[in-house]
């Protein structure tokens, strides 16, 4: 009897739960409740080894990271992107490594993150935190410092250019040839049209502006049936319009304007002698203070300003004193003096590459008397060199003679094709 407890004290402990089951149900009570107690003791210590290796942070921790529901946990991120140099490090590196490598392949497969499963009572015992390493200043580099060497550089400096540059120029064409028994009448001509606009304008950006614009123009017409003049002017204008600006808001700008005008030739009508205009007959000078609005829209495909100045003095001077009175001066005189408000509007819109509108419109008044124009040119380009002008030009002006068709308005029109160049 004493034999056989002896052999199973030696067998129990290894053959653990296994041989509590199959020892037979006719071993006397007081042996079977000896190996329950050995078999529970068993469980015990292994329940304790395992809560050990739990809290040691061993395989445990990367067992329940990796054979959890799958979840998102910032500590692998970190393992696998910091150096490790033990051998517990490296496996948790692998437990890390493949975590990352299943977050990054699929992440649509991760069912919850780290924060939620903190909300589960004890969930920070299994799931640590990232280390962080603080380092300490063991000592000082005495060395000597290598001193890599100077070498000289030259700076330029370039000074800002706050001038814009730039011109349109274009030359046309036109003639025409009727037979003399054209069944609808009319008669041959020819004529050129030549102009050049060009400008120079100051911008520091730092609220100073000052916009320089001088436009020549000059067009020649030629018919049979003038017996009179073998040539005359069609478009005949020097201008010069100068702005000098202080900026008062983004698009606001206090302004003086000086806008000076003249021709080059004498202007005659068709099989008449007399002399409509001249050089310097007339010669116009405006002078307004006012406020400079700046237009840009549509994509900057609108461009231009308007000026409206309350406080305008106008000069006028006709050479020639029989021309006078056309003028709106009065007979034998040479110069007029008026005070009075101005506006101009100066703007261009682009359509297209191939379609663009320019269009001025200036008006004085005296609030006795007013002087409108409105100048609108429609370009169509063909090319960059070829392109056509359609000029329409509206007129007001009550200071001079009521003409019995139109009354006080004017009107002149012109189509051309020819060359253009701009910059």
């Amino acid at each position: 009897m004493m034999r056989r407890l002896l052999l199973l004290l030696l067998t129990l402990p290894v053959a653990g739960a296994g041989m509590a089951q199959v020892v037979s149900r006719s071993t006397s009570p007081v042996v079977r409740a000896y190996i329950d107690s050995l078999h529970n003791a068993k469980l015990h210590l292994d329940t304790t080894h395992a809560t050990t290796q739990l809290q040691q942070g061993l395989t445990s921790v990367e067992d329940f990271m990796l054979f959890s529901p799958f979840t998102y946990f910032h500590a692998p991120i970190h393992r696998v992107l910091t150096m490790q140099d033990s051998t517990r490090a490296a496996v948790r590196y692998n437990v890390a490594q493949q975590l990352l490598n299943m977050y990054l392949r699929h992440p649509e497969a991760v069912s919850t993150d780290e924060s939620s499963l903190r909300n589960v009572q004890g969930i920070d015992a299994v799931v640590d935190k990232p280390l962080i390493s603080q380092g300490t200043l063991t000592g000082k580099d005495n060395s000597d410092i290598i001193d890599p060497g100077t070498e000289v550089v030259e700076v330029l400096v370039r000074k800002p250019n706050f001038w814009t540059i730039s011109g349109d120029y274009y030359l046309q064409f036109l003639q025409n040839s009727v037979s003399g028994n054209w069944h609808k009448g009319g008669e041959s001509n020819y004529s050129a049209l030549a102009s050049i606009t060009m400008q120079a304008n100051y911008n520091n950006k730092q609220k100073v502006k000052w916009d320089n614009k001088l436009e020549l123009k000059l067009g020649f017409i030629h018919s049979r049936s003038d017996s009179l003049h073998r040539i005359k002017t069609s478009e005949d204008l020097i201008r010069y319009t100068g702005k000098l600006g202080l900026q008062a808001t983004k698009r606001w700008y206090y302004t003086f304007q000086t806008l000076a005008y003249t021709q080059f030739y004498r202007g005659y009508k068709a099989n008449d002698p007399m002399v409509y205009s001249c050089f310097f007959a007339p010669f116009n000078l405006n002078l307004s203070l006012g406020m400079d609005y700046t237009v840009e829209a549509f994509h900057k495909r609108l461009k231009g300003t308007v000026h409206l100045a309350p406080i305008a003095y106008n000069f006028r001077y006709v050479r020639r004193p029989e021309l006078a009175t056309r003028y709106g001066l009065k007979e034998g005189k040479r110069m007029l003096h008026d005070k009075g408000s101005q506006f101009t509007v100066d703007l261009e819109w682009k359509f297209s590459d191939m379609v663009s509108w320019k269009t001025r419109l200036y008006a004085f008044t005296t609030y006795k008397k007013a002087e409108m124009e409105w100048e609108n040119t429609i370009a169509f380009k063909f090319n960059r060199y070829i392109s056509s002008n359609l000029f329409l030009y509206p007129r007001f002006d009550d200071g001079v003679k009521r003409d019995d068709h139109h009354a006080y308005w004017q009107f002149k029109e012109f189509l051309s094709v020819g060359f253009a160049y701009s910059f």
